[in-house]
């Protein structure tokens, strides 16, 4: 909370990328799904209009994909798109 939110509501702000996508992946997503904090957080991401995902087999495991998706994060499997990100001119940058 610390360095992922201010980091992206910073870099969407000042310009320094043209597209951000914030992806939630493993106990993120219960945590993401449970904390109200996090829930403040990631409404400045969309009020930021950055996209958010989460990947499928995470939040099925926690069992909190309709919770997200009831936040507005798109719920979808990642394992194939990340290697797309990973294999384009994206930039991926994790914390």
């Amino acid at each position: 909370m610390k360095v992922i939110f201010p980091y992206l509501v910073n870099a969407k702000a000042n310009g320094w990328w043209d597209e951000i996508n914030l992806i939630i992946w493993g106990p993120s997503a219960k945590l993401a799904a449970n904390d109200k904090d996090i829930h403040r957080q990631l409404q400045d991401v969309f009020d930021s209009d950055m996209t958010v995902e989460a990947c499928q087999a995470c939040t099925d495991a926690y069992a909190v994909s309709e919770i997200l998706k009831g936040m507005g994060i798109t719920i979808r499997y990642m394992g194939g798109p990340f290697t797309e990100y990973m294999q384009s001119d994206a930039k991926v940058v994790t914390f």
